[in-house]
């Protein structure tokens, strides 16, 4: 072998590439043809190079591939949002709501709230107004998808622009943005809001989401929602929306503040133009006639108001309604406090503006505060009820609750004065009391009227209330003692029937048992208890009922976000009292309105019944009465407006004194006509009590002094303070003279009184301490014989309850 080296054997399929002449084609060489492992590659010529602006444009290749992937990212992006963004939760303006107050004729009393909306169901937006805003906001909603992408490119593009902020939403997306997300423009809630609504109109139907877009919109003066604007702009309910009105409504949507032609009259053409728009738009989609819409002429919206704010009657009404619904466990306070609510009440506009009126004429324009600082202490509250349903169907609480904020009509705090006095009589025919001599109580039964003459039967102490100004009356029948509010027969009259019986009868007929100062003691019966005119109002329409109760009610109906109906306790009523001592009361309250201390009332023009009273020291003035159809209490009262201290009202209104005769018995008298105008006039239908039907004679007077006072605010000395019952000509059924009263055994005027045990002492001042519950005068009158001013009850006119007045202030005689 050689030790040469050998030449290297090349690689199957490989050789080496050496240069070659043009054409030369030896076999075996390197690029000859059929050469095994020449490259195939060899064979196609290269490509050139991309040169210039030629570089900058992708290849096929690269577009396609960058569309997949695009696509890919779209539709992974699209699946990614779609289960990462949730349907949230309401926000939190969205959900607020005002509560709506309403009259018993449906019209708007008051909202509260801080957001002026009310929702409603969209069965309670008329179509026309549907059909409004779907011709302004997006017509082809039921058909479309949630979401329109084109406008919403639009939009943005315009926004970009400069253009202004443009929606370019469907209705579904304008109820995603109002109610579950906010306002500002953000391409973060504009993904959700895209999101959502896709969501949303899987979920939802189309009414869903049109009654939430119309419940959430801003219109414009405050008011979101269709409800609040209807109201807001005229004064009518969604339900009750015009074509025309619903189609300004729609426009609003679109610029609130600009389309508002009253705030903005200059932009009325921009208004109409819009307007014409909806109303075309309606026409074209077949919601509207042409004959209807060419007859159609652009609305006017009413004045901007603040009637559904706090002032005047509204706020006092507002929180007594929320109390009421509170403590009657209708409506929790916290749910309350959400909103929401549409509480229809029993409060009749036109008795409830009459109720106020009635007030300014009788009272409040009467004052001068500049020239009589005690004007500015008078106060004024009152209730009215229907008898036979219990609703309240009007109240007075004060001038403006913006001012002045304590409800008068159901405070608890200014005793009643004699206007309690026919609770006494009541308990003694329902339970067949006698006097202490065992004669039965009835209106003809006589008492001794001697003022400061202590009571019989009493274990509790000496008591002698004194009658009004000390006046003696001699032997007086209860009528006569009623007429003229004689303190000492009703006295003596609460302890012959038990003034716990007493206590009993008032709250059955509608006090509270929990009323302050309703103690039992003979004082009960000169009215020392401070029940409020409400309360004292409810008592009395169980009188005008003919003994059956019911109690009160101020709430018709309520509803909870447009749709569900709250369920209301069921009023049950039951014969609290007897009719036959019902009706003999009210026989016996006739004769006070007929010939008695409230003359005044005959100005309601229907027959009355009622009582007045006053409190000690003349801080209150009240008048209590009713018809067959309405019972109204009114109560004229004192405070400080600054240390809130009652106050006596001498000299208010340029008067000596203000009395239940006067103010009261006129504001009464006024309001009972005007609130029952056009009602067929009703007349007492009553079963009395044996010998009721008989009126005794009148009695002589024993005083030699002559009265101070009628309180019927006639200014002079009524015929009746001698103790004549029919000097008005108004005779009570069955009144004749000369018979016979019942238990009085046939003895003449001079006999004994019949109410207990002999001739009374009339001996001087007592210096006992008077009975548990304190006297009817506040510690220095009637529990020591009622020796100083201001004693007793003030109310009686010719006979009446109080002390000789107020030091300074002569007493008019003829006034109280």
């Amino acid at each position: 072998m050689s030790d040469e080296p050998q030449p290297q054997q090349p690689h199957p399929g490989w050789a080496k590439r050496e240069p070659q002449a043009a054409g030369d084609g030896r076999t075996g060489q390197p690029g000859a043809p059929g050469t095994p492992g020449t490259s195939e590659k060899a064979k196609k010529p290269k490509r050139p190079k991309r040169t210039g602006w030629r570089r900058l444009i992708p290849t096929w290749r690269i577009a396609l591939s960058t569309v997949v992937v695009g696509l890919l990212l779209i539709v992974g992006g699209f699946f990614l949002g779609y289960h990462l963004v949730q349907i949230p939760a309401a926000n939190a303006l969205a959900t607020k709501q005002s509560n709506v107050y309403l009259y018993a004729d449906g019209s708007v009393l008051a909202r509260d709230g801080e957001v002026n909306r009310e929702s409603v169901s969209l069965a309670r937006i008329s179509k026309d107004a549907q059909h409004a805003v779907l011709a302004a906001e997006d017509r082809d909603f039921y058909t479309e998808s949630a979401i329109d992408p084109m406008a919403m490119v639009r939009a943005g593009w315009n926004t970009a622009t400069g253009k202004g902020k443009q929606s370019g939403s469907t209705i579904t997306q304008q109820y995603v943005k109002n109610y579950y997300l906010a306002q500002e423009q953000t391409v973060t809630r504009k993904v959700k809001e895209f999101f959502i609504s896709i969501k949303l109109d899987r979920e939802k139907s189309k009414n869903e989401i049109l009654e939430g877009y119309l419940n959430t919109s801003f219109f414009g003066r405050g008011a979101y929602g269709i409800q609040a604007a209807a109201q807001a702009y005229f004064g009518v309910d969604a339900k009750d929306l015009t074509a025309a009105q619903g189609a300004y409504l729609a426009s609003l949507l679109n610029a609130p503040s600009q389309y508002d032609v009253v705030a903005h009259p200059e932009n009325r053409p921009a208004a109409e133009a819009r307007w014409n728009y909806v109303m075309n738009g309606m026409v074209d989609k077949g919601w509207l006639s042409a004959s209807d819409r060419a007859a159609a002429k652009f609305p006017k919206p009413k004045q901007s108001t603040v009637s559904t704010g706090m002032s005047g009657q509204r706020g006092y009404v507002v929180n007594i309604v929320k109390k009421y619904l509170i403590e009657n466990g209708i409506v929790d306070e916290e749910e309350l406090g959400r909103g929401g609510y549409r509480i229809t009440t029993t409060l009749q506009k036109d008795k409830q503006d009459a109720f106020v009126k009635a007030v300014d004429d009788k009272l409040m324009s009467q004052l001068d505060k500049k020239e009589r600082k005690v004007d500015s202490y008078v106060r004024a509250g009152g209730a009215s009820v229907d008898p036979k349903t219990g609703k309240v169907v009007a109240m007075y609480n004060g001038i403006d609750y913006v001012k002045q904020y304590t409800p008068n009509a159901v405070r608890r705090d200014f005793q009643v004065g004699s206007t309690f006095k026919p609770f006494v009589f009541t308990s003694a025919v329902e339970n067949h009391s006698e006097t202490q001599s065992g004669q039965t109580i009835d209106p003809n039964t006589r008492y001794d009227g001697t003022s400061e003459r202590p009571v019989q039967g009493w274990t509790g102490g000496r008591y002698a209330p004194e009658n009004e100004d000390h006046r003696d009356y001699g032997h007086v029948t209860v009528r006569e003692a009623t007429d003229k509010s004689i303190n000492a027969v009703y006295a003596q009259m609460a302890v012959d029937v038990g003034s716990d019986k007493v206590k009993q009868t008032a709250i059955d007929l509608g006090l509270s048992k929990n009323t302050p100062e309703l103690t039992p003691s003979p004082s009960i019966a000169l009215g020392v208890a401070t029940a409020s005119p409400l309360d004292m109002a409810e008592a009395y329409a169980t009188l005008a009922n003919h003994g059956r109760h019911g109690t009160y009610t101020f709430v018709e109906k309520v509803m909870k976000d447009g749709k569900q109906e709250v369920e209301l306790p069921e009023r049950r009523d039951h014969q609290a009292v007897s009719r036959e001592a019902a009706d003999t009361t009210t026989s016996v309250l006739r004769s006070v309105v007929q010939n008695g201390t409230a003359t005044a009332a005959q100005a309601a023009g229907r027959p009355a019944a009622g009582k007045t009273g006053t409190a000690e020291e003349d801080t209150a003035a009240w008048f209590a009465g009713y018809t067959p159809d309405l019972a109204t209490v009114v109560a004229v009262m004192g405070q400080d407006p600054k240390t809130a201290a009652h106050k006596p009202l001498y000299g208010a209104m340029g008067l000596a004194r203000i009395n239940g005769g006067g103010a009261p018995a006129e504001i009464w008298g006024q309001y009972t006509r005007n609130a029952l105008e056009g009602e067929p006039v009703s007349d007492f239908d009553l079963q009395l009590q044996d010998g009721a039907d008989v009126t005794a004679p009148p009695s002589g007077d024993a005083s030699d002094e002559p009265g101070d006072g009628d309180e019927s605010g006639s200014g002079e000395a009524d015929e009746d303070a001698t103790g004549d019952e029919d000097g008005s000509g108004s005779a009570t059924p069955g009144d004749s003279g000369g018979s016979t009263p019942p238990g009085d055994g046939g003895g003449t005027e001079s006999d004994p009184p019949s109410t207990g045990g002999g001739t009374p002492s009339t001996g001087g001042p007592s210096t006992e301490p008077g009975p548990t519950g304190g006297g009817d005068s506040g510690g220095d009158d009637s529990s020591n014989g009622g020796t100083g001013p201001g004693g007793g009850d003030t109310d009686g006119a010719g006979g009446g309850d109080t002390g000789t007045g107020f030091p300074g202030i002569p007493v008019t005689p003829g006034r109280q």
